[in-house]
C-alpha cells in the first residue's frame, strides 16, 4: 500500500494519474491470478490487527487503531481462477478469519519447473496438492504466499461481488519467533524509520534469536547511536528483543535482479563472519 501511494506521488507533478498505478497478483505457479483495472473501482483497503496476525488469525480493527496495519487488495481474482486459503502444514481449507497459504486453481496454472539441464522437473507438492479433507478431488498448486479472502462491496460486470485477495507475505521469508509469526518487511520498515542514516535493513532468525543488519549512510561514531534506537523500535512496534544489532556499510545487504533481499545469504555471511561490520552489538 505505501508502495502504490509514494509511487504515485513521485510521478505526480509529470501528470500520472494515482488510478493508473494499480495492484496485480502472480507468482511462479502461476502469473496471471488477480488484477486491478483502472477502470473498475477503487481498490479495498482493511485494517487488521498486527498481533492476531502473528497468531495467523485476521481480525479487522478500525483506522488509526492501536498495532493496526493497512493491507490494500490484490485485485480481482481473474475470470476462471479459484482461490482457496489452506493451512500449510496441515493442508486443510481455512475459514475467513484465518492467515493461510493461498492455493490456486486455473486452467493456466504451471505444470512444473524446468530444470538447467533441459528436463522437465515436476514438483507435485507446489503444481498438484489436494486439501487434506473437503474438496479433495481439486488439483491446486501452492503459491507459496501468506494471504486472506475478503467478500467486498466492489462488484464485477455483471453486478456480483466479489472476494478480494489481500496478499500479506512470502511463506518462505516468514519467521518462528517466540512461537508467533513474523514477516521481515514489517520489522525491516520499522528499523528504517528509526533513524535516517539508516539506508536499508534486514532480518533474520538466527538460534531463535533476531539478527538485524542495518547500512548506515553516515560517519562511523552514528553506529552507536543506532543500538539503541533500533532495538527500542524493534520491542515497541512487534514486542521482540533483537539478538544482535550488526551495523554495515552501504551495499552489504545483497539483492537479486527483481530486487529482493536475499536475507539467507546475508545470514550465510553472518555465520562465516564475511560481513566486514561497522560495529557489532550483541544482547544475548
Amino acid at each position: 500500500m505505501a508502495l502504490t501511494h509514494s509511487f504515485s506521488k513521485l510521478f505526480k507533478d509529470l501528470g500520472l494519474h494515482p488510478r493508473s498505478v494499480s495492484t496485480a497478483f502472480g507468482c511462479r505457479v502461476n502469473l496471471a491470478i488477480c488484477l486491478q483495472g483502472t477502470s473498475g473501482p477503487d481498490p479495498t483497503t482493511v485494517y487488521v490487527d498486527m498481533r492476531a496476525l502473528r497468531h495467523d488469525r485476521v481480525r479487522l480493527v478500525e483506522k488509526g487503531s492501536p498495532h493496526s496495519l493497512p493491507l490494500m487488495e490484490s485485485g480481482k481474482i481473474l475470470p476462471g481462477v479459484r482461490i482457496i486459503i489452506a493451512n500449510p502444514e496441515t493442508k486443510g481449507p481455512l475459514g475467513d478469519s484465518h492467515l493461510g497459504e493461498i492455493w490456486v486453481h486455473s486452467a493456466h496454472n504451471g505444470s512444473g519447473y524446468y530444470s538447467g539441464y533441459g528436463e522437465e522437473v515436476l514438483q507435485s507438492d507446489h503444481f498438484n496438492s489436494r486439501l487434506s479433507f473437503g474438496d479433495t478431488q481439486t488439483v491446486w498448486a501452492r503459491t507459496g504466499y501468506l494471504g486472506f479472502l475478503r467478500r467486498t462491496e466492489l462488484t464485477d460486470a455483471n453486478g456480483e461481488r466479489h472476494d478480494a485477495l489481500f496478499v500479506v507475505g512470502a511463506l518462505e521469508e516468514a519467521m518462528e519467533l517466540r512461537g508467533m509469526r513474523y514477516h521481515p518487511i514489517d520489522i525491516e520498515t520499522s528499523v528504517t524509520r528509526a533513524h535516517k542514516s539508516i539506508v536499508e535493513c534486514a532480518v533474520f532468525p538466527w538460534t531463535n534469536l533476531l539478527v538485524v543488519v542495518v547500512e548506515l549512510e553516515g560517519s562511523e561514531q552514528e553506529a552507536l547511536d543506532l543500538v539503541p534506537m533500533v532495538t527500542k523500535a524493534v520491542l515497541e512496534e512487534h514486542y521482540l528483543i533483537v539478538g544482535v544489532v550488526v551495523v554495515t556499510d552501504i551495499g552489504v545487504i545483497p539483492i537479486n535482479s527483481r530486487g529482493e533481499k536475499q536475507r539467507m545469504h546475508l545470514r550465510d555471511g553472518f555465520l562465516q563472519d564475511q560481513l566486514d561490520p561497522i560495529y557489532v552489538a550483541y544482547n544475548m
